[in-house]
Protein backbone atom coordinates (compact mmCIF):
# COMPACT_ATOMS: atom_id res chain seq x y z
CA UNK A 1 0.00 0.00 0.00
CA UNK A 2 2.89 2.36 0.73
CA UNK A 3 3.98 2.10 -2.90
CA UNK A 4 0.55 3.10 -4.22
CA UNK A 5 0.39 5.96 -1.71
CA UNK A 6 3.84 7.16 -2.82
CA UNK A 7 2.86 7.03 -6.50
CA UNK A 8 -0.38 8.92 -5.77
CA UNK A 9 1.59 11.55 -3.84
CA UNK A 10 4.04 11.99 -6.74
CA UNK A 11 1.17 12.38 -9.22
CA UNK A 12 -0.56 14.91 -6.95
CA UNK A 13 2.67 16.90 -6.49
CA UNK A 14 2.88 17.28 -10.26
CA UNK A 15 -0.77 18.06 -11.02
CA UNK A 16 -1.57 20.14 -7.92
CA UNK A 17 0.38 23.06 -9.34
CA UNK A 18 -1.67 26.06 -10.53
CA UNK A 19 -3.44 24.74 -13.66
CA UNK A 20 -3.35 26.45 -17.03
CA UNK A 21 -6.75 24.89 -17.82
CA UNK A 22 -8.72 23.63 -14.81
CA UNK A 23 -10.94 21.34 -16.91
CA UNK A 24 -7.88 19.59 -18.35
CA UNK A 25 -6.53 18.85 -14.86
CA UNK A 26 -9.96 17.61 -13.78
CA UNK A 27 -10.02 15.18 -16.71
CA UNK A 28 -6.50 13.99 -15.94
CA UNK A 29 -7.36 13.46 -12.26
CA UNK A 30 -10.55 11.61 -13.22
CA UNK A 31 -8.49 8.89 -14.89
CA UNK A 32 -5.38 8.74 -12.71
CA UNK A 33 -7.60 8.45 -9.61
CA UNK A 34 -9.89 5.79 -11.07
CA UNK A 35 -8.74 2.94 -8.83
CA UNK A 36 -6.26 1.10 -11.05
CA UNK A 37 -3.89 -1.44 -9.51
CA UNK A 38 -0.81 0.53 -10.66
CA UNK A 39 0.82 -2.78 -11.59
CA UNK A 40 3.63 -1.30 -13.68
CA UNK A 41 4.91 1.33 -11.25
CA UNK A 42 4.53 -0.99 -8.24
CA UNK A 43 6.62 -3.61 -10.05
CA UNK A 44 9.31 -0.98 -10.62
CA UNK A 45 9.41 -0.02 -6.94
CA UNK A 46 9.36 -3.61 -5.70
CA UNK A 47 12.20 -4.52 -8.05
CA UNK A 48 14.26 -1.60 -6.75
CA UNK A 49 13.70 -2.73 -3.17
CA UNK A 50 14.62 -6.27 -4.18
CA UNK A 51 17.87 -4.91 -5.60
CA UNK A 52 18.59 -3.28 -2.24
CA UNK A 53 17.82 0.31 -3.34
CA UNK A 54 16.41 2.65 -0.67
CA UNK A 55 13.40 4.35 -2.27
CA UNK A 56 13.41 8.15 -2.62
CA UNK A 57 11.04 10.74 -4.10
CA UNK A 58 12.92 10.41 -7.40
CA UNK A 59 11.99 6.74 -7.72
CA UNK A 60 8.34 7.52 -7.05
CA UNK A 61 8.52 10.22 -9.74
CA UNK A 62 9.78 7.69 -12.31
CA UNK A 63 7.02 5.30 -11.23
CA UNK A 64 4.43 8.10 -11.53
CA UNK A 65 5.68 8.93 -15.03
CA UNK A 66 5.13 5.34 -16.10
CA UNK A 67 1.60 5.38 -14.67
CA UNK A 68 0.88 8.63 -16.53
CA UNK A 69 1.68 7.05 -19.89
CA UNK A 70 -0.31 3.91 -19.14
CA UNK A 71 -3.33 5.98 -18.07
CA UNK A 72 -3.08 8.19 -21.15
CA UNK A 73 -3.10 5.10 -23.35
CA UNK A 74 -6.32 3.87 -21.69
CA UNK A 75 -8.03 7.23 -22.27
CA UNK A 76 -7.14 7.11 -25.96
CA UNK A 77 -7.94 3.38 -26.31
CA UNK A 78 -11.50 4.01 -25.12
CA UNK A 79 -12.23 6.78 -27.66
CA UNK A 80 -14.88 6.19 -30.38
CA UNK A 81 -12.21 6.12 -33.11
CA UNK A 82 -10.32 3.38 -31.24
CA UNK A 83 -12.02 0.72 -29.04
CA UNK A 84 -15.16 2.84 -28.49
CA UNK A 85 -15.81 1.79 -24.90
CA UNK A 86 -18.19 3.43 -22.44
CA UNK A 87 -16.71 2.03 -19.22
CA UNK A 88 -13.26 1.68 -17.68
CA UNK A 89 -12.59 0.35 -14.17
CA UNK A 90 -16.32 0.22 -13.47
CA UNK A 91 -17.21 3.81 -14.34
CA UNK A 92 -17.69 6.02 -17.39
CA UNK A 93 -14.68 6.41 -19.66
CA UNK A 94 -13.00 9.81 -19.84
CA UNK A 95 -14.65 10.90 -23.09
CA UNK A 96 -18.08 9.91 -21.73
CA UNK A 97 -17.54 11.81 -18.49
CA UNK A 98 -16.17 14.90 -20.29
CA UNK A 99 -16.08 14.90 -24.11
CA UNK A 100 -13.90 13.56 -26.93
CA UNK A 101 -11.72 16.65 -27.29
CA UNK A 102 -11.03 16.90 -23.54
CA UNK A 103 -10.19 13.18 -23.38
CA UNK A 104 -7.78 13.50 -26.30
CA UNK A 105 -6.01 16.43 -24.65
CA UNK A 106 -5.89 14.67 -21.26
CA UNK A 107 -4.25 11.70 -22.96
CA UNK A 108 -1.81 14.02 -24.75
CA UNK A 109 -0.81 15.59 -21.42
CA UNK A 110 -0.29 12.20 -19.81
CA UNK A 111 1.96 11.14 -22.69
CA UNK A 112 4.13 14.26 -22.56
CA UNK A 113 4.31 15.23 -18.87
CA UNK A 114 6.35 12.20 -17.70
CA UNK A 115 9.47 13.24 -19.60
CA UNK A 116 9.70 16.59 -17.82
CA UNK A 117 8.98 14.90 -14.50
CA UNK A 118 11.75 12.31 -14.97
CA UNK A 119 14.18 14.91 -16.34
CA UNK A 120 13.90 16.82 -13.03
CA UNK A 121 14.16 13.77 -10.76
CA UNK A 122 17.16 13.69 -8.43
CA UNK A 123 18.99 10.87 -10.16
CA UNK A 124 22.38 10.79 -11.95
CA UNK A 125 22.19 12.56 -15.31
CA UNK A 126 23.05 9.43 -17.34
CA UNK A 127 20.41 7.41 -15.48
CA UNK A 128 17.77 10.06 -16.27
CA UNK A 129 18.84 10.16 -19.92
CA UNK A 130 18.66 6.37 -20.24
CA UNK A 131 15.25 6.24 -18.55
CA UNK A 132 13.82 8.92 -20.84
CA UNK A 133 15.21 7.21 -23.96
CA UNK A 134 13.83 3.79 -22.95
CA UNK A 135 10.42 5.16 -21.93
CA UNK A 136 10.11 7.06 -25.20
CA UNK A 137 10.87 3.92 -27.20
CA UNK A 138 8.52 1.76 -25.12
CA UNK A 139 5.63 4.22 -25.49
CA UNK A 140 6.00 5.69 -28.97
CA UNK A 141 6.31 4.76 -32.62
CA UNK A 142 8.59 1.79 -31.92
CA UNK A 143 6.51 0.48 -29.00
CA UNK A 144 2.99 1.00 -27.68
CA UNK A 145 1.70 3.42 -30.32
CA UNK A 146 3.14 1.36 -33.17
CA UNK A 147 1.50 -1.72 -31.69
CA UNK A 148 -1.83 0.09 -31.40
CA UNK A 149 -1.63 0.91 -35.11
CA UNK A 150 -1.00 -2.75 -35.95
CA UNK A 151 -3.90 -3.72 -33.67
CA UNK A 152 -6.32 -1.43 -35.49
CA UNK A 153 -5.10 -2.65 -38.89
CA UNK A 154 -5.71 -6.24 -37.73
CA UNK A 155 -9.40 -5.74 -36.96
CA UNK A 156 -11.62 -7.92 -39.12
CA UNK A 157 -8.63 -10.00 -40.33
CA UNK A 158 -7.60 -13.52 -39.40
CA UNK A 159 -4.09 -13.01 -38.06
CA UNK A 160 -1.46 -15.66 -37.42
CA UNK A 161 -0.19 -16.24 -33.91
CA UNK A 162 3.13 -14.69 -34.96
CA UNK A 163 1.37 -11.54 -36.17
CA UNK A 164 -0.65 -11.36 -32.97
CA UNK A 165 2.48 -11.70 -30.83
CA UNK A 166 4.13 -8.89 -32.81
CA UNK A 167 1.16 -6.61 -32.13
CA UNK A 168 1.14 -7.34 -28.41
CA UNK A 169 4.92 -7.28 -27.99
CA UNK A 170 4.66 -3.62 -28.97
CA UNK A 171 1.19 -2.54 -27.84
CA UNK A 172 1.35 -4.08 -24.36
CA UNK A 173 4.71 -5.75 -23.91
CA UNK A 174 7.18 -2.90 -24.18
CA UNK A 175 5.49 -0.66 -21.62
CA UNK A 176 5.17 -3.63 -19.27
CA UNK A 177 8.85 -4.45 -19.81
CA UNK A 178 9.86 -0.88 -18.93
CA UNK A 179 9.62 -1.23 -15.11
CA UNK A 180 11.97 -4.22 -15.22
CA UNK A 181 14.41 -2.41 -17.46
CA UNK A 182 14.12 0.87 -15.55
CA UNK A 183 14.84 -0.83 -12.24
CA UNK A 184 18.05 -2.25 -13.69
CA UNK A 185 19.05 1.17 -15.04
CA UNK A 186 18.36 2.95 -11.74
CA UNK A 187 20.20 0.28 -9.73
CA UNK A 188 23.05 0.51 -12.29
CA UNK A 189 23.19 -3.25 -12.81
CA UNK A 190 25.52 -4.79 -15.38
CA UNK A 191 24.45 -5.17 -19.00
CA UNK A 192 23.80 -8.95 -18.72
CA UNK A 193 21.44 -8.50 -15.77
CA UNK A 194 19.62 -5.68 -17.58
CA UNK A 195 19.23 -7.93 -20.64
CA UNK A 196 17.74 -10.64 -18.40
CA UNK A 197 15.35 -8.09 -16.91
CA UNK A 198 14.27 -6.92 -20.36
CA UNK A 199 13.48 -10.51 -21.38
CA UNK A 200 11.59 -11.15 -18.15
CA UNK A 201 9.57 -7.99 -18.71
CA UNK A 202 8.72 -9.00 -22.28
CA UNK A 203 7.54 -12.40 -21.05
CA UNK A 204 5.36 -10.80 -18.38
CA UNK A 205 4.02 -8.41 -21.02
CA UNK A 206 2.99 -11.30 -23.28
CA UNK A 207 1.46 -13.15 -20.33
CA UNK A 208 -0.51 -10.06 -19.36
CA UNK A 209 -2.01 -9.76 -22.85
CA UNK A 210 -2.89 -13.46 -23.05
CA UNK A 211 -4.52 -13.10 -19.63
CA UNK A 212 -6.50 -10.06 -20.82
CA UNK A 213 -7.70 -11.98 -23.89
CA UNK A 214 -8.84 -14.90 -21.74
CA UNK A 215 -10.68 -12.63 -19.33
CA UNK A 216 -12.40 -10.83 -22.21
CA UNK A 217 -14.29 -14.05 -23.03
CA UNK A 218 -14.61 -15.56 -19.54
CA UNK A 219 -15.19 -12.68 -17.09
CA UNK A 220 -18.21 -10.48 -16.37
CA UNK A 221 -18.50 -6.69 -16.42
CA UNK A 222 -18.31 -6.67 -12.61
CA UNK A 223 -15.04 -8.63 -12.71
CA UNK A 224 -13.48 -6.63 -15.54
CA UNK A 225 -14.79 -3.15 -14.78
CA UNK A 226 -15.32 -2.70 -18.53
CA UNK A 227 -17.47 -4.17 -21.29
CA UNK A 228 -16.65 -7.86 -21.81
CA UNK A 229 -16.26 -9.53 -25.22
CA UNK A 230 -15.27 -6.26 -26.89
CA UNK A 231 -12.61 -8.06 -28.91
CA UNK A 232 -15.19 -10.49 -30.28
CA UNK A 233 -17.54 -7.71 -31.34
CA UNK A 234 -14.63 -5.85 -33.01
CA UNK A 235 -13.63 -9.07 -34.82
CA UNK A 236 -10.15 -8.92 -33.39
CA UNK A 237 -7.82 -11.88 -33.43
CA UNK A 238 -7.09 -12.99 -29.87
CA UNK A 239 -5.21 -15.89 -28.32
CA UNK A 240 -8.38 -17.81 -27.36
CA UNK A 241 -9.73 -17.29 -30.87
CA UNK A 242 -6.53 -18.57 -32.52
CA UNK A 243 -5.35 -21.16 -30.00
CA UNK A 244 -8.45 -22.04 -28.00
CA UNK A 245 -8.85 -21.45 -24.27
CA UNK A 246 -6.81 -24.43 -23.07
CA UNK A 247 -3.74 -23.56 -25.15
CA UNK A 248 -4.12 -19.91 -24.13
CA UNK A 249 -3.95 -20.92 -20.46
CA UNK A 250 -0.85 -23.01 -21.29
CA UNK A 251 0.83 -20.05 -23.04
CA UNK A 252 0.04 -17.74 -20.11
CA UNK A 253 1.56 -20.14 -17.59
CA UNK A 254 4.59 -20.90 -19.76
CA UNK A 255 5.43 -17.19 -20.07
CA UNK A 256 5.09 -16.72 -16.31
CA UNK A 257 7.23 -19.79 -15.62
CA UNK A 258 10.01 -18.47 -17.88
CA UNK A 259 9.92 -15.02 -16.25
CA UNK A 260 10.01 -16.53 -12.76
CA UNK A 261 13.02 -18.65 -13.73
CA UNK A 262 14.89 -15.46 -14.69
CA UNK A 263 14.14 -13.88 -11.31
CA UNK A 264 15.25 -17.02 -9.50
CA UNK A 265 18.52 -16.87 -11.45
CA UNK A 266 19.03 -13.21 -10.52
CA UNK A 267 18.34 -13.98 -6.86
CA UNK A 268 20.86 -16.81 -6.93
CA UNK A 269 23.60 -15.02 -8.90
CA UNK A 270 23.23 -11.45 -7.59
CA UNK A 271 22.10 -12.09 -4.00
CA UNK A 272 18.79 -10.26 -4.47
CA UNK A 273 15.47 -10.72 -2.70
CA UNK A 274 12.73 -10.69 -5.32
CA UNK A 275 10.04 -12.59 -3.44
CA UNK A 276 7.51 -9.72 -3.64
CA UNK A 277 8.04 -9.44 -7.40
CA UNK A 278 7.62 -13.19 -7.83
CA UNK A 279 4.42 -13.07 -5.76
CA UNK A 280 3.00 -10.31 -8.01
CA UNK A 281 3.80 -12.34 -11.11
CA UNK A 282 2.27 -15.49 -9.63
CA UNK A 283 -0.97 -13.57 -9.11
CA UNK A 284 -1.28 -13.14 -12.88
CA UNK A 285 -2.07 -16.83 -13.27
CA UNK A 286 -5.58 -17.94 -14.20
CA UNK A 287 -7.03 -21.39 -13.65
CA UNK A 288 -9.53 -22.50 -16.26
Amino acid sequence: MKHIDGITKALAAYYDQWPVAKRLNEAIYYSIDSGGKRLRPVLLLQLLEGFGVLLTDAHYQVAAGLEMIHTGSLIHDDLPAMDNDDYRRGRLTNHKQFDDATAILAGDSLFLDPFGLIARAELPAQVRLNLIAELSEAAGTYGMVGGQMLDMMGEGRQLTVTELKTIHANKTGKLLAFPFLAAGIIAELDSLSIADLRLAGELVGLAFQVRDDILDVTASFEELGKTPQKDLSAQKSTYPRLLGLNESYDLLNDCLDQALAIFQKLERDEDMDLRKVRDMIERLRLHG
